[in-house]
């Protein structure tokens, strides 16, 4: 991808992320040439988790009310407990994630993170992963649930666990310069 090309992927978390799950993937991508923005329910420092314990905390520039899908070319939901569990409550952001999915835009959510898209309603005969804990979740909102370090179902893209990051980053970095292929092509 040429950097007249360079993607903007949006990650969307909230206090309680999984370090690994946002700043492994953002890492990646800043690696790869491409533009990241973290979004949140309010703009400022959010806390990340390492595990059970604080970690680091990043700067969510934006709010996901004031974010327009149209305006990324990716959309990135790392996990941790807290997060997607506070997150799935807030409408903007379940909304956000709906309008990524309709736009066939790569959807990428690793570990809990994948509880939004249960409640965006976005896994109805879809093939994910995820953390074990909420793999019944999953299952009872219409996927199909495997064990892989990566699972790749059209636009979106799920992983297991913070041990999957560098799968899932390279994942996510494929989706988008394909995607910018595709329209380029045409």
């Amino acid at each position: 991808m040429s950097a007249s090309q360079t993607a903007r992927i949006l990650i969307v978390a909230t206090d309680g992320f999984e370090q690994s799950e946002l700043i492994g993937p953002r890492d990646a991508f800043l690696a790869a040439g491409l533009t990241v923005e973290i979004a949140s329910i309010d703009p400022g420092d959010i806390q990340g988790m390492v595990h059970d314990k604080k970690g680091e905390t990043v700067e969510a520039t934006l709010a996901v009310a004031d974010v327009e899908a149209g305006a990324y070319d990716a959309l990135v939901l790392p996990g941790g407990v807290a997060n997607p569990d506070t997150l799935r409550m807030n409408e903007d952001a379940v909304q956000l994630v709906g309008e990524f999915m309709a736009a066939g835009k790569p959807v990428a959510a690793i570990c809990h993170g994948p509880w939004l898209l249960a409640e965006a309603d976005v896994l109805r005969n879809r093939r994910v992963t995820s953390w074990p804990s909420i793999r019944t979740d999953l299952r009872n909102a219409g996927a199909e649930v495997v064990d892989e370090e990566v699972t790749i179902d059209g636009n979106l893209i799920t992983s297991r666990k913070p041990d999957d990051v560098p799968a899932f980053s390279r994942a996510v970095i494929d989706a988008v310069a394909s995607a910018a292929q595709k329209r380029s092509a045409a």
